[in-house]
């Protein structure tokens, strides 16, 4: 005659067994969540004719981070970087500050950083300029020249399949570019994503360097990394290409699932 009444007593419990195992998974998959979310430092360049370019990366930005919940802090100096500042951090973009104002303890902790794979890293422009600090990742060549009229040119992916280039059509157009040149190219030390060909520079210029890549990853190193030429003007974050370049490279260099695809 005590069965009904367990029965009873299981049914009774049952409907806050499932409410309790809900809230469980709600609450692990908003931890899990949370854990996977990128946590971004980025290093901006704060004056001078680059600032632009940073202002215009910081919009886009912050509408990035509030439709996939991730943040971005910014720095406009290397003094707070060091092991324990980095750690904070699972992505590490230089939005155009160069390599020649690292202070010794932050160029020490950032290559740890890098050699050890504790965070991506998202170079841009400046980032390979006049440096010794940049060879490493940059693949060890040293600028050499710019055009400094600007001249549209057009970038050709060589590998569709990484990551970065996903659903970025080949070739695509820079409407307006200085265009680095190097002492060398940088091919035989780096993985190149993307090149541009010098031949479709408008108007035509003789300041070219014959094998020009313009993305590149240095897979000798633990973290992955990524950099990308173009960053001179605010004019970049209207051009389609390049901004979903930059959006696939930040979900690729954290290791972070995208949570809202375009």
């Amino acid at each position: 005659m005590f069965f009904p009444l367990r029965s009873a007593r299981v049914r009774t419990l049952a409907p806050a067994l499932l409410v309790f195992t809900v809230l469980v998974m709600i609450d692990v998959s908003s931890a899990q969540d949370k854990a996977a979310s990128v946590h971004a430092i980025a290093l901006a360049e704060h004056g001078g004719i680059h600032k632009p370019f940073v202002d215009a990366a910081k919009l886009w930005l912050s509408k990035l981070q509030k439709d996939n919940n991730f943040t971005v802090e910014y720095i406009e100096d290397t003094t707070k970087i060091d092991d324990a500042f980095l750690a904070k951090y699972n992505l590490f973009i230089q939005l155009n500050y160069p390599p020649y104002n690292w202070t010794d303890k932050a160029q020490a902790a950032f290559i740890k950083y890098i050699e050890e794979g504790r965070g991506g890293w998202i170079g841009f422009h400046h980032a390979t300029l006049l440096g010794e600090f940049d060879g490493f990742q940059m693949g060890n060549v040293r600028f050499k020249n710019y055009i400094a009229s600007f001249v549209a040119g057009t970038v050709t992916i060589e590998d569709a399949k990484h990551p970065a280039m996903k659903n970025v059509q080949s070739p695509f157009a820079i409407e307006k570019e200085e265009w680095y040149t190097y002492d060398t190219s940088p091919r035989p030390n780096i993985h190149v994503l993307a090149s541009v060909d010098e031949k479709t520079y408008t108007p035509p210029t003789d300041i070219k360097m014959g094998d020009h890549p313009v993305i590149w990853t240095n897979e000798r190193y633990k973290a992955r990394n990524i950099y990308i030429f173009m960053g001179h003007g605010p004019w970049l974050f209207e051009n389609q290409a390049f901004t979903k370049i930059f959006r696939n490279s930040i979900f690729w260099a954290s290791a972070v699932k995208e949570s809202r695809e375009e």
